[in-house]
Order: C-alpha cells, then sequence, then structure tokens
C-alpha cells in the first residue's frame, strides 16, 4: 500500500521517466510548453496537474496516460 501521497509519487514518477528520456527539467518543460518551475513542483509533489496537463506529460514522454499511474 502506498506510503506517500499520490501527488509526491507521481512526481518522482514525472522525475524518473524524463531522466530516462534524458531531458533536463528545462528541455522536459520546453518540450511540454509549460514553465520549468512548474515542472519542479510537480516532481516535488508540489503542484496538482490538470488532465490536460497530465496528458501533456504523457505525449512529450510518448506513453500513455495510463502508463503514468503504473505502480502507483
Amino acid at each position: 500500500m502506498r506510503q506517500l501521497p499520490l501527488s509526491v509519487c507521481f512526481g518522482a514518477k514525472i522525475k524518473e521517466l524524463r531522466k530516462a528520456h534524458g531531458l533536463s527539467q528545462e528541455a522536459f518543460a520546453d518540450l511540454c510548453g509549460f514553465d520549468r518551475t512548474y515542472i519542479s513542483g510537480i516532481e516535488r509533489g508540489k503542484r496538482n496537474p490538470s488532465l490536460s496537463a497530465i496528458e501533456t506529460l504523457a505525449k512529450a514522454l510518448n506513453i500513455t496516460v495510463g502508463n503514468l499511474f503504473d505502480g502507483l
């Protein structure tokens, strides 16, 4: 069972996937059309991205929205 809040787990997953794609926060933010500080907030579990933002993150990583939640 998950011990940490979903926002923290989701952020860690985004960070893991971003790094696996060899992208800096700034490069990933540019790819998504977001500000780097917004990506940072998501990765730290401090921001609660909308469904459309989640879809944008998934597209930038070339995965499905469902894959972003696998294992959370």
